[in-house]
């Protein structure tokens, strides 16, 4: 399994082109070829120890990992980069993609939460109200990235709820300190001790396991719903034996080891 990350990945998977993104089956029925597979950067660790375990059930077939955040998958994506699935952590992102007629078939992955990431020396914030704290150093994903839009979300259910005051979600975003490409770049600033605060997924801020950073709860009435989907966009028996696997029991195990909740599905 070999795994790329941000703009070098357009780079390392050109070649690809020429040949095909994916693969098909030998002529003994078993699997063969290349899956490259983009995910959201907070899919990282879940999706490394995926590709690791369908490698070892298909010797022959090589998956290829390109994250980043699920909006610059997406514009890669629409500008012609070459790739077998796509997993992102918002329907919106694989929304735009079928728009673009990218997609075969799209599925459930898993779903998430949001928390606070607080640095853990900082006295200035010790619940979600304390977001709105002037002078509090905050970062959130950018707007255009799922976290972001999510991190937002839960802001204007707290305010529209009225409980922290007039303009919460307001007097919040005036503390942001700057908008990253990820949630993962926005939890690196308060590593780094560059944020007091970031709102970021429950399974990356446990991936960390960093003294540096502590958690604060987002209260269950200010949660949104945070929904991840997997997306077929090339015809390869390979890629989509990798989807199967992916959305399935097994596959649904390996997310769960990694803080991934079990996908919502509508009834």
């Amino acid at each position: 399994m070999k795994r790329v990350n941000g703009p070098l990945a357009l780079l390392a998977i050109a070649a690809l082109v020429a040949t095909g993104c994916g693969g098909g089956g030998d002529e003994s029925g078993g699997l063969r070829g290349t899956v490259t597979v983009f995910a959201a950067a907070s899919l990282s660790d879940a999706f490394a120890e995926l590709a690791t375990d369908f490698e070892q059930q298909h010797p022959g077939v090589n998956v290829r990992l390109n994250f980043a955040g699920s909006a610059t998958l997406r514009t890669q994506l629409l500008e012609g980069a070459p790739a077998d699935l796509f997993a992102s952590a918002s329907p919106v992102e694989v929304a735009a993609i079928a728009a673009a007629d990218l997609v075969l078939e799209q599925r459930p992955l898993a779903a998430n939460e949001l928390v606070i990431a607080a640095e853990t020396r900082s006295e200035r914030i010790s619940a979600f109200a304390d977001l709105a704290t002037p002078g509090l150093r905050l970062v959130l994903a950018a707007e255009e990235v799922p976290a972001g839009r999510y991190a937002r979300d839960a802001l204007a259910l707290a305010d529209s709820e009225g409980a922290f005051g007039p303009n919460f979600a307001d007097r919040v975003l005036a503390n942001v300190r700057s908008n990253e490409t990820s949630v993962r770049a926005a939890l690196a600033k308060v590593e780094l001790g560059e944020a007091d605060a970031a709102i970021v997924y429950a399974t990356d801020l446990a991936a960390a396991q960093n003294a540096a950073v502590r958690e604060i709860a987002i209260p269950a009435q200010f949660q949104v719903p945070v929904e991840y989907r997997i997306a077929l966009l090339k015809d390869s028996e390979s890629a989509r034996t990798f989807m199967d696997f992916a959305t399935s029991t097994e596959g649904a195990a390996v997310l769960a080891r990694h803080g991934f909740d079990p996908p919502v599905v509508a009834t």
